[in-house]
């Protein structure tokens, strides 16, 4: 897999260059990043350019550079039932290890550092993909939306229609109300 190399101008490229490449060396590192495009799914994601909080370590170990850390993202999207904007924010647990580029791997999609660099962008990616509901809901009691009419039945819990005759009984109808 071709990997693009990542921009030293990003908030969420990071620079190891102070750790060295010997074991034991680690950093903290806590920013504000800004979330990038797609990020999410059809119905909820995180908006592009709202903040990305991330509170990280980045420790130096034999293979690699090891990123453990959280970071916590704003999602906007739709409620699944009644199609009402819903918004929150989600913190995510991240660890990856990103791996020298001359280290020979098993695993030839493991993440690597690029001339000192490491992207977070994928990595944070996956971890919020991975952690958003498939379908939302605005709360878990959400009514939705009325099947006949589309009314949002949170707003009026007592909305209902007069049952609707089978149109092949219509006819039949008058010989019952001039009884």
């Amino acid at each position: 897999m071709a990997h693009r190399h990542p921009d030293p101008r990003s908030g969420l490229v990071l620079d190891t260059h102070e750790l060295g490449r010997r074991g034991g060396g680690r950093k903290e590192v806590s920013r504000v990043a800004e979330a990038p495009e797609d990020i999410g799914i059809a119905m909820i994601g995180v908006p592009p350019g709202s903040p990305i909080v991330l509170d990280l370590a980045i420790e130096a170990v034999v293979e690699g550079v090891l990123v453990s850390g959280t970071a916590e993202v704003r999602l906007a999207g739709q409620c699944a039932r009644c199609l009402e904007p819903i918004s929150s924010t989600m913190e995510i647990d991240l660890q990856e290890l990103f791996c020298y580029p001359d280290k020979e791997l098993d695993d030839p999609e493991a993440s690597r550092i690029q001339d000192e660099l490491i992207d977070l962008e994928p990595l944070v990616r996956d971890a919020v993909v991975l952690d958003l509901p498939f379908t939302p809901w605005c709360r878990p009691d959400c009514a939705g939306l009325c099947p006949s009419c589309g009314a949002n039945l949170n707003a009026d819990p007592d909305h209902r229609h007069d049952e609707n005759a089978d149109p092949r009984w219509v006819g039949l109808t008058a010989w019952t109300e001039n009884d």
